[in-house]
């Protein structure tokens, strides 16, 4: 099982209780079609931090990071594209509005996967900083494109740190600085699938700049 495989296992699995059966059906289906990039990353870099981890028993770490970018970017989405249709009946608007619902459950279960991990303080703070964004959007003069790729360079950050921490070591600001800026170079509403984004030379780079490497003893017991 591939990293992309494991972390949407397990991000389906931590939703796997959610009813009604609709909106469990909406949410396992954006988990079927999204890019797995930013669970796969968090993996990656629990791997460059200490190259011994089992990097396969962090899934959770890395689904609560997937979870979490899924209902941030499905929001930014809905906030973007007005959902209703003005004169719709209330059959036709419950589609939006099961929407906006799965977009708050991805985000809170991915905030329950990673509540009780290191990387709880940075979840917050994606949190924060994309609901800023969404505010200043409004600003004149305000680069929107930019503004809104924020999103992937903060979740790539917080993939970074979860993967880093649960790893044993802490991510250093030159990883920080480098998955931020890698993310700023995809375009449009969604990530590459993630054997386009964390490749050989991603994954290379990732080690380069992981200069606090845990000692792979540390977890030999």
């Amino acid at each position: 099982m591939d990293d992309a495989v494991a972390t949407r296992a397990a991000a389906t699995e931590a939703i796997a209780d959610i009813e009604p059966p609709r909106l469990r059906e909406i949410l396992e289906a954006r988990l079927t079609e999204t890019s797995m990039t930013p669970g796969v990353l968090t993996l990656a870099s629990a791997r460059s931090m200490n190259p011994s981890v089992d990097a396969r028993g962090l899934t959770e770490q890395a689904a609560g990071v997937q979870l979490i970018y899924e209902g941030l970017r499905l929001t930014r989405t809905l906030a973007h594209d007005e959902p209703w249709l003005p004169e719709g009946t209330d059959a036709e608007n419950l589609t939006p509005d099961m929407e906006i619902l799965a977009a708050d459950v991805l985000v809170s279960r991915g905030f329950y996967l990673l509540a009780r991990t290191d990387a709880a303080t940075a979840a917050v703070e994606t949190v924060r900083s994309f609901g800023r964004d969404q505010t200043r959007r409004r600003d004149p003069g305000v680069d929107v494109d930019r503004l809104d790729r924020n999103l992937e360079a903060d979740v790539f950050e917080l993939a970074v740190i979860a993967g880093s921490t649960a790893a044993g070591g802490e991510a250093p600001q030159e990883l920080r600085s480098f998955v931020s800026e890698l993310a700023r170079g995809y375009d449009g509403d969604s990530l590459p699938p993630a054997g386009e984004t964390v490749t050989n030379v991603t994954t290379d780079r990732l080690a380069s700049l992981t200069d606090t490497r845990v000692p792979s003893s540390a977890t030999d017991g």
